[in-house]
């Protein structure tokens, strides 16, 4: 029986996932595997509702916003798609939509999936006004500057029938032929490679230099009316047509289909083309094409009810397992990697996948010399996924992980309460080498220039061991770095003394306490406020901490509690480095204090986490579901089911009017 335990870390790894997917553009699971992962944690939700908080994946969009740009509220919220990946759960979404519409002569459009970042452009009498992407569903980062450097996004619209003001929505990409000849550049130049051309539309989008973003191949293309004055278009196929005249980029693919039979064979021509398109796709998208019966549907919270994306399952080919090595991570965990003999997959050409934990090779039997079938599915990280014993070689002998860490020879242990063997020792160069480039990574301290081969150097020529000796580094010993002149050195002098003066919150994630990621690091911070109580708080005040739960709060105290964390958090100080203290904000004898809250629909001034964070200062608790233990539900438009039952048990409904009334209090 899963535990409330089992339920925080399956929050945890999902919220890990969606980082990598969204923020760091380097996924390491299929999508169909993460939807796995949110279906089962819907689940258990559904059984448990008294666990659900507003930190929960299931609570918002997955997408989360970049300093450094503008935020823009969106008008209409940017919704997501429900994934389908088999041909019976698209047959049971087009009868569910017959049922919902109430007769089956239901006419869908059907079009591409792009495999890009989404984005909605805002034109007011015909002149583009803003770009902004995503980001939570509610708002996005004004990306407008980038976006005005693409070259098939028209600034002005063309034609005889332009609105008012039209709001399209769509999607930035990387064609191949631009993608292959940017990753050529950035080979020459000695510089790493994309792993692929979304990964590269999305680093390119986020670019704070204008300029440097009109270097890059981007293209756009757009696939929906978000908002229009007037709108004279009855049907989705037919907005295809409607922005093709406005001069806008549309997709090249799109169909209109009566059938379920016509919707499949669609799915199946593209899915037999699309490795001669010149740009990449994941799957179609299936669409009511009635625009009355869409505002009649609506959407489901984080989804739209009258649209589903199919997507196509993950590519796969043969190859062989060469040897597998063990690589290891900056807390000690050991992970076995198949080196694989090359071949050409998706795109690119693999050599290496992970194999998780020696639990998953054994599980698969895994071997050195297998012929193996490999997984991935647009631009993650390929897996294996069986293993052909037809093929097997004579005299093959089941992998162990090794007994001694291969990095430094000490013996290896395992936590009974996990799967992951770690080295215990934490002087071990690999792990050094990993916490000090986790320490100067982008979400941690952002020391610029500081990558992992410098970090690898600096250790090999013992000027580094800890990431406070960063801050002791003189130019003479920078010098002796291959390739550091002059300029290069003052550059990461200069970043690493400007990473002195930090938030919080990136300083705690900086620490690399295990299970901390940066929405944990943020909460902690804005609790705690300062280092000096983090350090003291005990296990009963972090778990108080809204989405703090016991293997987070064991982690902290555990790190307190290290007489070499201890010393190393105290050299960092005083070295000089000085996080940004927090102003938590407390309103004693608020109203709401030791209240239950609950928010449904969609609010006009605030997103769910703005109101969150407001009811929580003043002293109130927000939970996920209605019960006889809610004091107030929190209404905005489009309530759904949770304000029926609020009205069925009696409880106090506040509009936005009433809520900042209440505030004030």
């Amino acid at each position: 029986m899963l535990t409330h335990r089992d339920y925080e870390r399956l929050c945890h790894e999902i919220w890990h996932h969606s980082k990598l997917y969204y923020v760091d553009h380097a996924p390491v699971i299929s999508d169909e595997a993460f939807d796995a992962l949110y279906k089962k944690l819907e689940e258990l939700e559904a059984a448990h509702p008294e666990w659900i908080t507003p930190e929960s994946p299931t609570q918002r969009v997955n997408e989360a916003l970049t300093s450094g740009f503008p935020t823009v509220q969106h008008a209409i919220p940017m919704l997501s798609l429900a994934n389908t990946y088999s041909k019976e759960e698209l047959q049971a979404f087009i009868a569910r939509m017959h049922k919902l519409v109430g007769h089956s002569n239901v006419i869908f459009s059907v079009e591409l999936k792009m495999d890009g970042i989404a984005i909605t452009v805002r034109y007011e009498k015909g002149v583009l006004v803003h770009g902004v992407t995503r980001g939570d569903g509610k708002s996005g980062d004004d990306v407008t500057s980038n976006l005005r450097t693409v070259k098939s996004l028209p600034l002005k619209l063309i034609g005889d029938a332009i609105p008012d003001l039209l709001e399209v929505r769509g999607e930035v990409f990387m064609p191949h032929q631009g993608f292959d000849a940017l990753n050529k550049q950035k080979e020459a130049a000695g510089d790493e490679l994309w792993a692929n051309p979304r990964n590269a539309a999305a680093g390119s989008l986020k670019l704070l230099d204008p300029r440097e973003a009109a270097k890059r191949p981007l293209e756009v293309v757009f696939y929906g009316i978000a908002e229009m004055h007037p709108h004279p278009l009855a049907t989705q196929h037919a907005c295809h047509h409607y922005l093709a005249e406005l001069g806008l980029p549309t997709l090249p693919i799109v169909a209109q289909c009566a059938s379920f039979d016509e919707i499949w064979a669609f799915a199946s021509r593209v899915h037999e083309a699309r490795r001669t398109l010149p740009f990449d796709i994941d799957g179609v998208v299936v669409k009511v094409d009635s625009i009355r019966d869409q505002k009649r549907l609506g959407y489901t919270g984080k989804d739209y009810r009258w649209a589903v994306a199919y997507k196509f399952a993950a590519e796969q080919a043969v190859t062989r397992v060469r040897e597998i090595t063990v690589q290891v991570g900056r807390t000690g965990v050991l992970t076995p990697v198949a080196e694989l003999e090359p071949i050409f997959l998706a795109g690119s050409t693999i050599s290496r996948a992970t194999l998780h934990n020696a639990e998953e090779v054994a599980r698969k039997d895994i071997r050195v010399g297998d012929t193996v079938v490999i997984e991935k599915g647009g631009d993650v990280i390929p897996k294996v996924v069986s293993v052909n014993l037809d093929k097997r070689p004579e005299h093959t002998h089941p992998w162990r992980m090794p007994q001694e860490c291969p990095c430094c020879g000490t013996p290896i242990e395992r936590d009974p309460d996990e799967v992951a063997i770690r080295c215990p020792n934490r002087d071990c160069p690999e792990q050094i080498h990993r916490r000090i480039a986790f320490f100067a990574s982008k979400d941690a301290m952002d020391i610029d220039t500081l990558g992992t081969k410098v970090v690898a150097q600096l250790i090999k020529h013992g000027f580094v061991k800890n990431p406070s000796d960063l801050y002791r580094l003189t130019e003479q010993q920078i010098g002796q770095l291959p390739g550091f002149k002059e300029k290069a050195i003052a550059n990461l002098l200069t970043s690493i003394d400007r990473s002195r003066q930090v938030e919080l919150s990136r300083f705690i994630l900086a620490l690399g306490i295990r299970h901390i990621g940066v929405g944990t690091a943020e909460l902690l911070a804005n609790k705690a406020g300062d280092m000096e109580t983090l350090a003291k708080m005990s296990k009963e005040e972090l778990m108080r901490i809204e989405g703090i739960g016991e293997i987070v709060a064991d982690a902290v105290i555990a790190y307190f509690r290290d007489p070499d964390q201890q010393a190393e958090v105290q050299r960092l100080l005083e070295v000089g480095v000085a996080p940004k203290s927090v102003a938590v904000v407390v309103y004693d004898g608020h109203p709401f204090q030791d209240k239950n809250f609950v928010l449904t629909g969609t609010l006009e001034h605030y997103t769910r986490n703005d109101a969150a964070k407001l009811i929580k200062e003043r002293g109130g608790k927000v939970v996920g579901s209605v019960s006889k233990k809610t004091d107030y539900l929190l209404a905005g438009s489009d309530p759904g089911s949770k304000l029926d039952k609020a009205k069925e048990l009696g409880i106090t409904i506040l509009d936005e009017e009433s809520f900042r009334k209440f505030l004030d209090n």
